[in-house]
């Protein structure tokens, strides 16, 4: 099973791998930590992660970069509308009102999901874990960001699903930042609680957490965010501001060439890491746009200047993140920043004024998220042991259902009805569960009861429930349970109708025991996930009483209850029994992927994979071909100058030379089979050449190898040592004779082969040598390595039976040699604890050491 945690980035991707002596980052084809978040669409093939970085400059609108801002929102969204027009691909709106993105592969425009992108992404990160590995990887953890949708967190699930990936959870990434500081302190407080501030600025956003440590576990207190707060945001402005320089100084409009954008955007990147470090630095970028070479300098005030209005929103989601938390600014112990905009020398003294301490960094900025996943995809496996360290998680919005109600609405006819089911901090997972009065199908929205937050619709997912069962009772009861996952996604999970319905049972002390587990059964079902909690909250459909929204703690209520008897009576007497019937529900999720769409876009992913790997062969061929060209045509001047004659020498330089022509002209772009056909051609001719100085460099070696074999059969069967004493004339005769018939043969195939020049056929081979090697040795080894024949076994003299008085025990009985069933005796090997008592002579007793120095 693996354990592996992906933190899939705005702009790039970690990806740690837990191993039995601890968390390790896992490197990347190009040896790099961090793998970019980038897919580039080729005429041929796909280039993703370093592959498509590398071709994102020359192919700039088919690199398809920033998933993460795309997945799970709508094409309406503002903060998307903002996002597109930095990027140099095109986006547009699709039928369903989610942005499709466009690019030309294999010769022709297509269009693909930000999901299908995203799942190109995790594929690569997967085959990086897999290589690492040496293993199938389908077992992860995921690190999302906290302000994620359902919507989006379900795009995350369908792009591991295409990628063939079965995630264990879906974490949010400050909380795997807590548990990867928390998980290793030793020092933690047992009551005392410490209250560590996580500030996470990305990419793209930034993310705060507060949690709170004890010994050997940690609880998320408050969470808070500003989705486009990021070092991009910084990037931006410094690209703005450059970019207006460009045009009054140099007359050119950077905005209208996508190429340039980028090279200026990363030299931005470059500027603003540089100016982390040293109060200035310059830009300088050659021919950036018509042939023009710009140069450009700015200092750090002037830089924090023009990103005050960015630097300005930094307070906010720290103000939030206490106030949620209940804490005053005191009462945070540290402080801790990671993120790859965090080195900000302005953000930090903003955190240094806001928290009155100064900012710690005792974590890698980059690498913490992915080994909190790997860390907490460790706890969910199996495979490891991991240190006992209990996460609490909260859910940062509030959750509510709806459903039309039967009090009448002047307008719609029947008032909308809401309940708060899972509120804002609610532990994940969660499990809940609601009593409906209800006798007809009717239908229940999952929404959001709070969108200030959010920039998305309030409306998550519709269930319809129905249709029911013929109704036996008056009053029946539906039990619809609702579930808040670890991945923090809301669903309805089932729903039960409860009917009362009265059966006359003999009431004795049994049988009342069993009701009583009948009508609380329910409980331990609905408490299934791991520290879950569960609220029956008891809506009534009809008259608005004080019970409509009543909590009972999963109770059941006063109709539930069983009729009260006395156990000692044997009379027969009426008593209400609950019987319960599993009622459909129908799943609806606005903007999720339906099962069939996402089957096929498993599929298309597949076949895109193929294509690469075949193409990724055929590049294998091609450079094989070319390798063998230029290695040949320089043996052929070296090492292979005597081994070929002119002639042969020639043909072959020609034939070399054609090919390498022809691998620049008509064999640029050829097929797989065409390139090992081409391969194979070549090594007709070279392959024998080759073939000849490899036996050349061998023979010497080989042949010494079957002279010294012969010389040790020859000296042991001459020699007048004993332990050759016991063999007969004759075979030592027959070894001899083969020694002579073995010597007689390499000596002639040797002088035969002194007389050819090196570019002719040899006639002495190697392997032809090492074959009369092991005939000579399959006939002289069992001769020679013969074993002495047995002596035979002297009598011994019969021992003198002891007398039948005496208490001398057996002479062999203490003997070291002596066995433990010497006499056959069987009561000698009678295990221990089998029942049978041994004599009650002393001779036995003796006799049973021995036995159970055997055993032992």
């Amino acid at each position: 099973m693996s354990v592996v945690g992906f933190d899939f980035g705005n702009e790039s991707c970690i990806v740690a791998v837990a191993r039995q002596r601890g968390i390790d980052v896992v490197l990347n084809d190009e040896s790099k930590r961090e793998t970019p978040a980038i897919v580039c669409f080729g005429e041929k093939q796909r280039f993703i992660g370093t592959a498509g970085a590398a071709s994102s400059m020359m192919n700039p609108k088919n690199s398809i970069s920033q998933i993460k801002r795309l997945i799970g929102r709508q094409f309406s969204d503002p903060e998307l509308q903002r996002d597109i027009k930095s990027l140099p691909f095109n986006v547009t709106e699709g039928p369903d009102g989610y942005p499709l993105i466009h690019a030309r592969y294999l010769g022709e425009m297509r269009t693909f999901t930000p999901t299908q992108v995203l799942g190109m992404v995790f594929s690569n990160l997967k085959s990086i874990a897999e290589q690492n590995l040496k293993a199938a990887v389908v077992d992860c953890c995921i690190g999302i960001p906290v302000y994620f949708t359902e919507l989006q967190r379900r795009a995350v699930l369908d792009a591991a699903t295409i990628a063939g990936l079965h995630p264990l959870r879906l974490i949010h990434e400050t909380t795997a930042t807590a548990l990867a500081y928390g998980i290793y302190k030793t020092d933690l407080p047992e009551n005392d609680q410490l209250n560590v501030a996580f500030v996470d600025i990305g990419h793209a956003s930034m993310q705060v957490c507060i949690a709170g440590f004890k010994k050997g576990q940690l609880k998320i207190l408050a969470h808070s965010f500003d989705r486009s707060l990021g070092g991009r945001d910084f990037d931006e402005v410094l690209f703005h501001h450059f970019s207006a320089k460009f045009k009054e100084e140099y007359k050119i409009d950077v905005s209208q060439n996508a190429r340039a954008c980028l090279r200026l955007r990363a030299a931005c990147e470059k500027l603003k890491k540089v100016l982390s470090a040293n109060p200035e630095a310059p830009l300088n970028i050659e021919c950036l746009m018509d042939e023009k070479d710009v140069r450009g300098f700015i200092k750090r005030e002037e830089f924090e200047q023009i990103s005050a209005p960015i630097l300005q929103r930094v307070k906010a989601p720290l103000e939030k993140a206490l106030a949620d938390a209940g804490l005053a600014v005191g009462d945070v112990h540290m402080v801790e920043v990671v993120g790859s905009a965090s080195r900000i020398p302005s953000i930090l003294k903003i955190l240094t004024e806001f928290f009155g301490k100064e900012p710690r960094r005792t974590m890698n900025a980059s690498e913490c998220v992915g080994r909190g996943c790997a860390l907490q995809c460790a706890i969910l496996s199996p495979t490891f042991k991991v240190r006992e360290f209990q996460v609490n998680e909260s859910f940062p919005f509030p959750i509510s259902l709806s459903w039309k109600g039967s009090v009448p609405d002047a307008q719609n006819g029947e008032a909308e009805q809401e309940q708060l089911v899972f509120p804002k901090g609610n532990p994940i997972p969660s499990v809940k569960a609601v009593t409906f009065h209800k006798t007809s199908t009717f239908s229940v929205d999952v929404q959001y009861s709070d969108v200030s937050d959010l920039q998305a619709p309030a409306k998550i997912s519709t269930y319809m429930i129905g249709p029911f069962p013929t109704l036996r009772s008056e009053k029946p009861k539906l039990k619809v349970k609702v579930r808040l996952n670890l991945h923090g996604i809301v669903s309805v999970e089932s729903a039960t109708l409860l009917e009362e319905e009265e059966v006359e049972v003999p009431v004795s002390k049994e049988p009342a025991k069993e009701d009583a587990k009948m009508e609380t059964d329910e409980k331990p079902n609905d408490t299934s996930a791991p520290g879950a909690n569960e609220t029956d909250v008891n809506m009534q459909d009809a008259k608005g009483t004080a019970e409509a929204a009543g909590v009972e703690n999963g109770v059941p209520q006063s109709g539930d209850k069983p009729v009260q008897m006395e156990t000692d009576t044997k009379v027969e007497a009426p008593k209400k029994k609950v019987k319960k019937t599993n009622v459909p529900v129908a799943e609806l999720v606005y903007g999720a992927m339906v099962s069939g769409d996402l089957q096929k876009a498993v599929e298309k992913e597949f076949e895109m994979a193929l294509q690469d790997r075949v193409m990724e062969e055929t590049k294998d061929k091609k450079n094989a071909v070319e390798a063998y060209v230029y290695d040949m045509r320089n043996k052929l001047c070296d090492k292979y100058h005597d081994f070929v004659t002119a002639s042969d020498k020639e043909e072959l330089m020609a034939k070399l030379q054609e090919t390498e022509d022809w691998l620049y002209e008509d064999g640029e772009d050829e097929t797989k089979g065409v390139y090992i056909a081409k391969l194979e051609e070549l090594k007709k001719q070279g392959d024998p050449i080759e073939e000849r100085y490899k036996e050349y460099s061998e023979r010497g070696t080989i042949i010494d190898q079957l002279a010294y074999c012969i010389n040790s059969y020859r000296e042991a069967a001459m020699s007048n040592d004993t332990k050759f004493d016991h063999i007969e004339l004759a075979e030592k005769q027959k070894v001899l004779n083969e020694c002579v018939e073995a010597e007689a043969w390499v000596r002639e195939k040797k002088q035969q082969q002194d007389q050819l020049p090196k570019y002719a056929t040899p006639v002495l081979l190697s392997a032809d040598v090492r074959k009369k090697a092991e005939a000579l040795d399959r006939i002289c080894r069992p001769i020679m390595m013969k074993p002495k024949p047995a002596k035979p076994a002297t009598p011994e003299a019969p021992a003198t039976p002891p007398h039948p008085g005496s208490e001398a025990q057996p002479q062999g009985a203490n003997s070291p040699k002596a066995s433990p069933n010497r006499n056959g005796d069987p009561s000698e090997n009678v295990p221990a604890g089998s029942g049978e008592a041994p004599p009650a002579s002393a001779e036995p007793m003796e006799t049973d050491k021995p036995e159970t120095t055997s055993a032992a």
